[in-house]
Protein backbone atom coordinates (compact mmCIF):
# COMPACT_ATOMS: atom_id res chain seq x y z
CA UNK A 1 0.00 0.00 0.00
CA UNK A 2 1.45 3.35 -1.03
CA UNK A 3 1.62 6.24 1.43
CA UNK A 4 2.46 9.93 1.41
CA UNK A 5 4.13 11.81 4.25
CA UNK A 6 2.08 14.85 5.19
CA UNK A 7 1.10 17.04 8.12
CA UNK A 8 -2.42 17.72 9.35
CA UNK A 9 -3.20 20.74 7.18
CA UNK A 10 -2.09 18.83 4.11
CA UNK A 11 -4.49 16.10 5.25
CA UNK A 12 -7.35 18.61 5.30
CA UNK A 13 -6.30 19.91 1.90
CA UNK A 14 -6.25 16.38 0.46
CA UNK A 15 -9.71 15.69 1.87
CA UNK A 16 -11.14 18.91 0.42
CA UNK A 17 -9.63 18.20 -3.00
CA UNK A 18 -11.04 14.67 -2.95
CA UNK A 19 -14.51 15.68 -1.74
CA UNK A 20 -14.85 18.52 -4.24
CA UNK A 21 -13.72 16.29 -7.11
CA UNK A 22 -16.23 13.60 -6.13
CA UNK A 23 -19.23 15.84 -5.45
CA UNK A 24 -19.97 19.12 -7.21
CA UNK A 25 -22.25 20.11 -4.32
CA UNK A 26 -19.27 20.58 -1.97
CA UNK A 27 -18.41 24.27 -1.52
CA UNK A 28 -15.66 26.01 0.46
CA UNK A 29 -15.93 29.52 1.89
CA UNK A 30 -14.17 31.68 4.44
CA UNK A 31 -11.87 34.66 4.92
CA UNK A 32 -8.97 34.72 2.43
CA UNK A 33 -9.78 31.15 1.40
CA UNK A 34 -9.17 31.53 -2.35
CA UNK A 35 -5.73 31.14 -3.91
CA UNK A 36 -5.14 34.87 -4.61
CA UNK A 37 -5.46 35.42 -0.83
CA UNK A 38 -3.31 32.43 0.16
CA UNK A 39 -5.79 29.61 0.67
CA UNK A 40 -6.78 30.57 4.21
CA UNK A 41 -4.86 31.34 7.39
CA UNK A 42 -3.05 27.95 7.35
CA UNK A 43 -3.14 27.35 3.60
CA UNK A 44 -5.52 24.41 4.00
CA UNK A 45 -7.48 25.48 0.91
CA UNK A 46 -4.49 26.06 -1.37
CA UNK A 47 -5.16 25.04 -4.95
CA UNK A 48 -8.90 24.68 -4.54
CA UNK A 49 -10.09 27.92 -6.15
CA UNK A 50 -7.71 27.43 -9.08
CA UNK A 51 -9.11 23.95 -9.66
CA UNK A 52 -12.78 24.41 -8.75
CA UNK A 53 -13.41 28.08 -9.51
CA UNK A 54 -16.51 29.72 -8.04
CA UNK A 55 -17.17 26.80 -5.69
CA UNK A 56 -14.48 28.38 -3.50
CA UNK A 57 -15.34 31.85 -2.18
CA UNK A 58 -13.33 34.31 -0.12
CA UNK A 59 -15.71 36.17 2.18
CA UNK A 60 -15.84 39.46 4.07
CA UNK A 61 -14.61 39.49 7.68
CA UNK A 62 -17.99 38.51 9.12
CA UNK A 63 -18.36 35.23 10.96
CA UNK A 64 -22.15 35.55 11.06
CA UNK A 65 -22.22 36.04 7.29
CA UNK A 66 -19.93 33.06 6.68
CA UNK A 67 -21.99 30.66 8.79
CA UNK A 68 -25.30 32.15 7.61
CA UNK A 69 -24.32 31.73 3.96
CA UNK A 70 -23.21 28.16 4.67
CA UNK A 71 -26.55 27.35 6.34
CA UNK A 72 -28.50 28.82 3.42
CA UNK A 73 -26.44 26.88 0.89
CA UNK A 74 -26.90 23.67 2.89
CA UNK A 75 -30.68 24.15 2.95
CA UNK A 76 -30.53 24.55 -0.84
CA UNK A 77 -28.83 21.18 -1.27
CA UNK A 78 -25.13 22.03 -1.10
CA UNK A 79 -22.44 20.77 1.31
CA UNK A 80 -20.51 23.85 2.45
CA UNK A 81 -17.21 23.73 4.33
CA UNK A 82 -16.88 27.07 6.11
CA UNK A 83 -13.67 28.26 7.73
CA UNK A 84 -13.92 30.39 10.86
CA UNK A 85 -10.37 31.56 11.15
CA UNK A 86 -10.03 31.03 14.94
CA UNK A 87 -12.25 29.13 17.36
CA UNK A 88 -12.70 32.14 19.64
CA UNK A 89 -14.32 33.89 16.69
CA UNK A 90 -17.09 31.27 16.53
CA UNK A 91 -18.57 33.19 19.47
CA UNK A 92 -19.53 35.95 17.02
CA UNK A 93 -21.63 33.43 15.07
CA UNK A 94 -23.13 31.51 18.01
CA UNK A 95 -26.68 32.55 17.13
CA UNK A 96 -26.30 31.12 13.62
CA UNK A 97 -24.63 27.93 14.90
CA UNK A 98 -26.80 27.14 17.94
CA UNK A 99 -30.19 28.58 17.04
CA UNK A 100 -30.20 27.82 13.32
CA UNK A 101 -27.69 25.18 12.14
CA UNK A 102 -28.11 22.89 15.14
CA UNK A 103 -31.91 23.16 15.40
CA UNK A 104 -33.31 23.37 11.89
CA UNK A 105 -33.67 19.58 11.57
CA UNK A 106 -35.71 19.53 14.80
CA UNK A 107 -37.74 22.66 14.10
CA UNK A 108 -38.65 21.51 10.59
CA UNK A 109 -39.83 18.11 11.75
CA UNK A 110 -36.92 16.46 9.96
CA UNK A 111 -37.65 18.08 6.60
CA UNK A 112 -34.51 20.27 6.56
CA UNK A 113 -30.98 19.11 7.24
CA UNK A 114 -27.95 21.38 7.50
CA UNK A 115 -24.89 19.47 6.24
CA UNK A 116 -22.26 22.10 6.95
CA UNK A 117 -18.71 21.69 8.25
CA UNK A 118 -17.20 24.53 10.27
CA UNK A 119 -13.41 24.29 10.26
CA UNK A 120 -11.73 26.32 12.98
CA UNK A 121 -8.23 26.72 14.39
CA UNK A 122 -7.27 27.03 18.05
CA UNK A 123 -4.76 25.92 20.67
CA UNK A 124 -2.34 27.36 23.20
CA UNK A 125 1.44 27.20 22.97
CA UNK A 126 2.00 29.86 20.31
CA UNK A 127 1.60 33.04 22.39
CA UNK A 128 -1.60 34.08 20.64
CA UNK A 129 -3.19 34.81 24.04
CA UNK A 130 -6.68 34.98 25.47
CA UNK A 131 -8.83 35.74 22.42
CA UNK A 132 -7.22 33.32 19.98
CA UNK A 133 -6.41 30.00 21.65
CA UNK A 134 -9.33 28.59 23.65
CA UNK A 135 -10.51 25.01 23.18
CA UNK A 136 -14.31 25.39 23.23
CA UNK A 137 -15.37 21.87 22.24
CA UNK A 138 -17.43 21.59 25.42
CA UNK A 139 -19.65 24.50 24.31
CA UNK A 140 -20.57 22.75 21.08
CA UNK A 141 -20.80 19.25 22.54
CA UNK A 142 -23.45 20.59 24.92
CA UNK A 143 -25.74 21.46 21.99
CA UNK A 144 -28.09 18.88 20.51
CA UNK A 145 -27.77 18.55 16.74
CA UNK A 146 -24.03 19.27 16.36
CA UNK A 147 -21.19 16.79 15.93
CA UNK A 148 -17.80 17.82 17.32
CA UNK A 149 -14.58 16.40 15.87
CA UNK A 150 -11.03 16.94 17.16
CA UNK A 151 -8.36 14.93 15.27
CA UNK A 152 -4.71 14.59 16.26
CA UNK A 153 -2.97 12.82 13.34
CA UNK A 154 -2.74 13.67 9.63
CA UNK A 155 -4.59 10.46 8.67
CA UNK A 156 -7.41 11.35 11.04
CA UNK A 157 -7.53 14.91 9.74
CA UNK A 158 -8.12 13.57 6.24
CA UNK A 159 -10.45 10.70 7.10
CA UNK A 160 -12.57 12.59 9.62
CA UNK A 161 -12.91 15.60 7.32
CA UNK A 162 -14.23 13.32 4.58
CA UNK A 163 -16.80 11.92 7.02
CA UNK A 164 -17.83 15.39 8.22
CA UNK A 165 -18.46 16.54 4.65
CA UNK A 166 -20.67 13.49 4.04
CA UNK A 167 -22.59 13.87 7.31
CA UNK A 168 -26.15 15.26 7.09
CA UNK A 169 -25.77 17.38 10.24
CA UNK A 170 -23.55 20.32 11.27
CA UNK A 171 -20.00 19.34 12.23
CA UNK A 172 -17.46 21.44 14.12
CA UNK A 173 -13.99 20.41 12.95
CA UNK A 174 -11.33 21.57 15.43
CA UNK A 175 -7.79 22.06 14.08
CA UNK A 176 -5.53 22.46 17.10
CA UNK A 177 -2.20 24.21 16.61
CA UNK A 178 -0.34 21.56 18.61
CA UNK A 179 -1.28 18.87 16.07
CA UNK A 180 -0.84 20.67 12.80
CA UNK A 181 2.78 20.34 11.74
CA UNK A 182 3.78 16.85 12.94
CA UNK A 183 4.18 14.79 9.74
CA UNK A 184 3.39 11.11 9.37
CA UNK A 185 2.62 8.64 6.62
CA UNK A 186 -0.96 8.61 5.33
CA UNK A 187 -2.33 5.89 3.06
CA UNK A 188 -2.93 7.27 -0.40
CA UNK A 189 -6.34 5.59 -0.40
CA UNK A 190 -7.26 6.87 3.07
CA UNK A 191 -11.03 7.05 3.10
CA UNK A 192 -13.62 8.38 5.54
CA UNK A 193 -13.14 7.50 9.23
CA UNK A 194 -16.44 6.94 11.06
CA UNK A 195 -17.47 9.70 13.44
CA UNK A 196 -17.91 8.66 17.06
CA UNK A 197 -15.23 5.96 16.95
CA UNK A 198 -12.10 6.33 19.11
CA UNK A 199 -8.62 5.07 18.24
CA UNK A 200 -6.59 3.00 20.69
CA UNK A 201 -3.10 4.45 20.24
CA UNK A 202 -1.49 2.01 22.67
CA UNK A 203 -2.95 -0.90 24.59
CA UNK A 204 -2.29 -1.25 28.32
CA UNK A 205 -3.50 -2.93 31.49
CA UNK A 206 -2.95 -0.53 34.41
CA UNK A 207 -4.43 2.88 33.52
CA UNK A 208 -6.74 4.16 30.78
CA UNK A 209 -5.73 7.61 29.50
CA UNK A 210 -8.49 9.29 27.48
CA UNK A 211 -7.53 12.33 25.47
CA UNK A 212 -7.86 14.00 22.06
CA UNK A 213 -6.48 16.68 19.77
CA UNK A 214 -3.27 18.38 21.01
CA UNK A 215 -3.30 16.52 24.31
CA UNK A 216 -3.06 13.22 22.48
CA UNK A 217 0.25 14.43 21.07
CA UNK A 218 1.48 15.34 24.56
CA UNK A 219 0.22 12.01 25.90
CA UNK A 220 2.32 10.20 23.31
CA UNK A 221 5.31 12.24 24.47
CA UNK A 222 4.64 10.86 27.97
CA UNK A 223 4.54 7.18 26.95
CA UNK A 224 8.23 6.64 27.66
CA UNK A 225 7.78 8.18 31.12
CA UNK A 226 4.86 5.84 31.84
CA UNK A 227 6.99 2.86 30.85
CA UNK A 228 9.93 4.03 32.99
CA UNK A 229 7.52 4.25 35.95
CA UNK A 230 6.49 0.67 35.31
CA UNK A 231 2.90 1.57 34.43
CA UNK A 232 1.09 0.01 31.46
CA UNK A 233 -1.07 2.78 30.00
CA UNK A 234 -3.84 2.27 27.47
CA UNK A 235 -3.97 5.49 25.46
CA UNK A 236 -7.27 6.33 23.77
CA UNK A 237 -7.56 9.13 21.22
CA UNK A 238 -11.25 10.00 21.36
CA UNK A 239 -11.18 11.79 17.96
CA UNK A 240 -14.89 12.68 18.14
CA UNK A 241 -16.11 14.56 21.21
CA UNK A 242 -19.80 14.39 20.29
CA UNK A 243 -20.87 11.69 19.91
CA UNK A 244 -18.04 10.15 21.95
CA UNK A 245 -17.14 6.47 21.89
CA UNK A 246 -18.62 5.31 25.19
CA UNK A 247 -18.18 1.62 24.37
CA UNK A 248 -14.42 1.80 23.79
CA UNK A 249 -13.80 4.01 26.84
CA UNK A 250 -15.96 1.94 29.19
CA UNK A 251 -14.44 -1.35 28.02
CA UNK A 252 -10.95 0.00 28.64
CA UNK A 253 -11.91 1.48 32.02
CA UNK A 254 -13.38 -1.83 33.12
CA UNK A 255 -10.19 -3.61 32.06
CA UNK A 256 -7.72 -1.28 33.79
CA UNK A 257 -9.83 -0.04 36.70
CA UNK A 258 -8.13 3.38 36.61
CA UNK A 259 -8.90 6.33 34.31
CA UNK A 260 -7.20 9.65 33.62
CA UNK A 261 -8.83 12.16 31.25
CA UNK A 262 -6.67 14.98 29.89
CA UNK A 263 -7.75 17.86 27.66
CA UNK A 264 -6.48 21.31 26.71
CA UNK A 265 -9.85 22.92 27.45
CA UNK A 266 -10.46 24.44 30.88
CA UNK A 267 -10.96 21.64 33.40
CA UNK A 268 -14.07 23.07 35.09
CA UNK A 269 -17.26 21.95 33.29
CA UNK A 270 -15.10 20.51 30.50
CA UNK A 271 -15.82 17.44 28.34
CA UNK A 272 -13.76 15.36 30.77
CA UNK A 273 -16.43 15.88 33.43
CA UNK A 274 -19.10 14.25 31.23
CA UNK A 275 -16.83 11.30 30.47
CA UNK A 276 -15.88 10.90 34.13
CA UNK A 277 -19.52 11.03 35.23
CA UNK A 278 -20.50 8.38 32.69
CA UNK A 279 -17.69 6.07 33.79
CA UNK A 280 -18.75 6.51 37.41
CA UNK A 281 -22.40 5.76 36.60
CA UNK A 282 -21.61 2.68 34.54
CA UNK A 283 -18.72 1.22 36.57
CA UNK A 284 -19.52 2.30 40.12
CA UNK A 285 -17.81 -0.04 42.57
CA UNK A 286 -15.63 -1.64 39.87
CA UNK A 287 -12.85 0.95 39.68
CA UNK A 288 -9.61 0.74 41.65
CA UNK A 289 -9.32 4.53 42.02
CA UNK A 290 -11.48 7.61 41.41
CA UNK A 291 -11.49 8.93 37.85
CA UNK A 292 -9.04 11.82 37.58
CA UNK A 293 -9.18 14.81 35.21
CA UNK A 294 -6.47 17.13 33.95
CA UNK A 295 -7.28 20.38 32.16
CA UNK A 296 -6.41 24.04 31.99
CA UNK A 297 -7.05 26.34 34.97
CA UNK A 298 -10.13 28.54 34.85
CA UNK A 299 -8.52 31.61 33.36
CA UNK A 300 -7.87 33.08 29.91
CA UNK A 301 -4.94 31.66 27.97
CA UNK A 302 -1.89 33.69 29.11
CA UNK A 303 0.38 35.50 26.68
CA UNK A 304 3.63 35.26 28.68
CA UNK A 305 5.41 32.07 27.61
CA UNK A 306 6.17 30.83 31.12
CA UNK A 307 2.55 31.28 32.16
CA UNK A 308 1.26 29.72 28.95
CA UNK A 309 3.44 26.65 29.52
CA UNK A 310 2.04 26.37 33.05
CA UNK A 311 -1.51 26.73 31.68
CA UNK A 312 -1.18 23.71 29.36
CA UNK A 313 -1.32 20.16 30.72
CA UNK A 314 2.20 18.90 30.03
CA UNK A 315 3.51 15.32 29.64
CA UNK A 316 5.07 15.58 33.11
CA UNK A 317 1.63 16.39 34.57
CA UNK A 318 0.21 13.23 32.99
CA UNK A 319 3.08 11.10 34.30
CA UNK A 320 2.58 12.44 37.82
CA UNK A 321 -1.19 11.84 37.62
CA UNK A 322 -0.74 8.27 36.39
CA UNK A 323 1.69 7.56 39.25
CA UNK A 324 -0.86 9.01 41.65
CA UNK A 325 -3.57 6.72 40.34
CA UNK A 326 -1.32 3.70 40.86
CA UNK A 327 -0.59 4.66 44.47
Amino acid sequence: MSTTKMHAIQGVNAALHQAMAEDEKVLVLGEDIADPEGGGITGAAQGLSTKFGDRVRSTPISEQAIVGAAIGAAMAGYKPVAEIMLMNFTTVAMDMIFNHAAKLRFMSGGQTSVPIVIRTLTGAGWQTAGQHADHLEGWFAHAAGIKVVAPSSPADYKGLMLSCIQDPDPCIFIESAGTMFIPSEVDDDQGPIPLGKARIVQEGTDVTLVTWSSQCIRAQMALEGFAEAGVSVELIDLRTISPWDRETVLASAQKTGRVLIAHEAVRDFGPGAEIAATINEELFGKLKAPVRRLGAPKCPVPFAKALEDAYIVQPADMIAAVKGLMS
